[in-house]
Parts: structure tokens; C-alpha cells; sequence
């Protein structure tokens, strides 16, 4: 009979491999690898993810990595841009191709039906050979070839079709930048993987976010027909059945913590992983329409009791910075003093150098 797994014990033991339990003293290339990568379509916010989950965590030494292509930006799980090492790049890339084709042939392809995909291909490698562009520069390259043609879904099908890197200064801490590609072939120097492996891409998503369905996995990933890899995989791994009867699948050994594991509070950055890679995201997310986007942007989240209870943002003046707490509920003394606590931190990590201070509104 398969074991269940309350609500509680779904929520610690995904917390426990997010690192969000107790901060880790992983080197930050391992725990970047751990995580399968972090969201990072923004400039900054990520290297919040990591100061959230490991101890002394320097953002000028991950910025070193990405100036010294160590690490790398590109568009991945869910056709979004990840934050990845040089070798996931290489190896995830091949996997997921087909999520940002199937992505951007919705949007974009309808514009260009007739053309060649792969004289499309060859162009845009030979145009970004040559020098890393935009993709407002590449569009324009590609319709010198295509004339009349529009530059926007010339350049998202090169997109799709060929793994890009956006390179630094977009991305260094405290440095700003254009969105400037190259190929990550070029960029890094070697080529992407030829065989690549969706079991173990699986097997490395339940030891970052399991347990997990696998529909949890298609929402993580994007892609579909998993169910097959589950149960290729089924004699290595253990099931359980969540509170709505759902199977879940895990790896044997992952950590799985009591549900009475005391959860500390944390501020989450805007796309954060914890939040986009499960269907049902009730392990975390507590009323999920009060937390809709806004402005077609996910609020900052953040973590009481394991859970999510608000929101918050920093305002910065010349010489001052706030963090301006937004809870869901009233909190009880002693949460409000432990978002307190935590929120000094943090405030020197991301607006160091000025004056500080914290407020709570509903």
C-alpha cells in the first residue's frame, strides 16, 4: 500500500531540498546545479535566490563566474531564461529545445510559415559567429537576407531554433547592460550534448522540488508524454499519494523531514523556482488568486511557517532603503519579530551602504 504524505510533511520535505529550511554551506556551483538552475529573466533578483538559501553567499564571486563563463544565462525550463553552470547549459539545452520551439512557433512562427528552418538556422549562427548582437540588431540582419519580413519573429526563431546565451555586463551585480546574445556554443567553446538524458533530468528534478507527480514535472519542465520516463524509473524511486490522492513519486534517500520541522521565515525573489515548478502549488502557496501577478510581474513572496503570507518590496531613496512588509494575515509578535530579524540581512544585501529601516503594512 502506498504511504501518504500530509500536506505538512509535502511542504518540509520540498523546503528541505530548496535549502530554504537552513541555509547551506554548498559552494555555489554545486548548489546551482542542485536547484537545476535559477529563474532569471530579471537583471538582479536571482542572486537574492542564492543569499536566501546559502551561507555567505558573495554575489561578486557568482558574478566572477558568469564574467568568466562559468555560469551562464539561457532560455530553458518553460522556455524561460535560467541561470545554469557551463555544463547544464550543454546538456539541458538539447532537452528542453523543443519547449522553446513549441513556445515561440505559437507567437512568432505564424509570421514567417514559408521560410526555410534551416537556412533560418544557418543564417542566425553565421550573423551571431560573427559578433554577439541584440535581438533588435539580429532581426535587422536576418531581414537584410528576408526582406519585408518581420524582424521581431526572424530573430525569436533563431531564438528558438539556436541555443543563445545572453552575456555580461547584462547580469553582473551591480552592472547593467543590453540583452546581447552569443551561441553557447561559441560562447562557451564546445558543444551541446548529443545524448542527451531525460531520466536523469527527472531524477535531478525530484531531488530539487520532490516529492512530485508528473504533472508537476511537466509544469517545471514543459514538457510533456513523462509519464513514460516515470515509469522507466518507477523501480528506482518510492511513491506516495498526497492528501488528494494524488501519486507522487521521490527518491529513496532525499530528505523528507517530520512535518513538525520548525520552517524560519524568508523572503523569496520574484520567480523563484519554490513557486513556478509544481501543477499543484498548495505545498507553498496559501490562497493562491491573492498572489495573482501584478502587472504582469509575481510579487516578492514571502515565507512564514513554510508558507506564503505576503509579499514585500525595498524603497530606496538617495540615502535610505525600506523594507516594506505586506503580510496576508495578522501576525503574532513573534513572526513579526522573526521577519525582523531576517529582514536586517537583507537589507544589507541588497541596498548596502545607506540607512535602513523596516515597515509592516496590510
Amino acid at each position: 500500500m502506498t504511504a501518504l504524505i500530509s500536506s505538512r510533511a509535502l511542504n518540509r520535505a520540498t523546503l528541505a531540498r530548496q535549502m530554504l529550511l537552513e541555509r547551506s554551506d554548498m559552494p555555489v556551483l554545486d548548489a546551482i546545479e542542485h536547484l537545476v538552475g535559477l529563474q532569471a529573466q530579471t537583471t538582479h533578483s536571482w542572486y537574492h535566490g542564492l543569499w536566501t538559501r546559502l551561507n555567505d553567499f558573495d554575489p561578486h564571486a557568482l558574478s566572477k563566474l558568469l564574467a568568466d563563463r562559468e555560469v551562464v544565462r539561457m532560455v530553458l525550463m518553460r522556455s524561460t531564461i535560467h541561470l545554469v553552470t557551463a555544463r547544464d547549459s550543454l546538456a539541458l539545452r538539447p532537452l528542453l529545445q523543443i519547449v522553446s520551439e513549441r513556445s515561440t512557433a505559437s507567437v512568432y512562427g505564424r509570421n514567417i510559415p514559408d521560410l526555410d528552418k534551416d537556412e533560418l538556422i544557418a543564417e542566425g549562427r553565421r550573423l551571431l559567429d560573427e559578433k554577439p548582437m541584440t535581438f533588435t540588431e539580429l532581426g535587422q540582419r536576418m531581414a537584410e537576407r528576408w526582406p519585408g519580413r518581420d524582424e521581431h519573429s526572424l530573430a525569436y526563431s533563431v531564438r528558438a531554433w539556436v541555443p543563445l546565451v545572453q552575456i555580461p555586463p547584462r547580469g553582473l551585480w551591480g552592472g547593467s547592460g543590453q540583452a546581447v546574445h552569443s551561441t553557447v556554443e561559441t560562447w562557451l567553446g564546445s558543444p551541446v550534448d548529443t545524448e542527451p538524458d531525460i531520466e536523469r533530468l527527472v531524477l535531478r528534478y525530484l531531488s530539487a522540488f520532490g516529492p512530485a507527480s508528473v504533472k508537476d514535472a511537466q509544469v517545471w519542465s514543459g514538457l510533456t508524454r513523462l509519464a513514460e520516463v516515470f515509469d522507466r524509473l518507477r523501480p528506482k524511486l518510492v511513491t506516495f499519494t498526497d492528501e488528494n490522492g494524488r501519486e507522487l513519486f521521490d527518491l529513496p534517500d532525499a530528505p523528507r523531514p517530520d512535518e513538525s520541522t520548525p520552517a524560519p521565515v524568508r523572503y523569496l525573489y520574484d520567480f523563484d523556482n519554490l513557486l513556478l515548478s509544481h501543477d499543484d502549488r498548495s505545498r507553498v502557496l496559501v490562497d493562491y488568486k491573492q498572489q495573482r501577478p501584478r502587472n504582469g510581474m509575481l510579487p516578492r513572496l514571502l515565507l512564514v511557517d513554510g508558507y506564503t503570507t505576503g509579499w514585500w518590496t525595498v524603497e530606496t531613496t538617495k540615502d535610505k532603503a525600506v523594507l516594506v512588509v505586506h503580510p496576508y494575515r495578522n501576525l503574532l509578535k513573534k513572526e513579526l519579530n522573526a521577519l525582523t530579524k531576517e529582514g536586517q540581512p537583507l537589507l544589507d544585501f541588497v541596498a548596502p551602504g545607506c540607512t535602513h529601516d523596516i515597515r509592516f503594512e496590510r
